[in-house]
């Protein structure tokens, strides 16, 4: 159903490259849902998606983790006019898209996800004051990427990064240098880690 209702959508409103809807299954939705076999979010728990796009990794995740919030934002109106529709159609109530620019956001997080947005140091300056000081989970509140390639310089001014390689749950080329990396984000004042 999923794959059905973004090839519907993308035909009337073009977010998802041509050469990458045919393989929308792969690329897109078993991509998002890979941030699961590393992540899990405790119900009521509330994620940001930043620069969703078509909706990735955020209604994927939503599906997965029905108890759990999902604000998905992009800065593009016929990205979140597809988003919401795809939304709607399958009665997400744990979702909703906005059109906004994620730093000019007012709330708070538990977590950030986001698919290849930005480089680690313009999202953590872009977003990284939205994470909750509040942390109800096994890992502590933070920005979780998934990303590509070679990331050794642009998680340098990171030490406390973690990187999990894709490919050692899924075989299919596309994972063989996809990662997710998680970068908990420290709280200012007087509890900072």
């Amino acid at each position: 159903m999923l794959p059905g209702l973004f090839n519907y959508w993308n035909s009337k409103i073009n977010v998802i490259s041509r050469k990458d809807i045919s393989e929308i299954e792969i690329r897109h939705i078993l991509h998002s849902l890979s941030i699961a076999k590393f992540f899990s979010f405790n119900n009521n728990s509330k994620i940001l998606d930043v620069g969703t796009g078509g909706g990735f990794p955020g209604i994927p995740l939503a599906i997965m983790f029905p108890e759990v919030q999902f604000h998905l934002t992009d800065s593009i109106g016929k990205k979140i006019k597809v988003v919401n529709a795809i939304v709607s159609d399958l009665n997400l109530t744990n979702a909703h898209g906005q059109q906004i620019r994620s730093e000019k956001l007012s709330l708070n997080y538990d977590y950030i996800v986001n698919r290849a947005v930005s480089n680690m140091s313009n999202l953590v300056s872009l977003v990284g004051d939205k994470i909750s000081r509040e942390n109800n989970h096994k890992l502590k509140n933070g920005i979780i990427s998934l990303k590509g390639g070679d990331l050794n310089d642009e998680l340098k001014p990171f030490k406390n990064a973690k990187v999990f390689n894709i490919n050692q749950f899924f075989n299919e080329s596309f994972f063989e240098t996809k990662k997710v990396v998680y970068l908990p984000i420290p709280y200012k004042g007087k509890d900072s880690l």
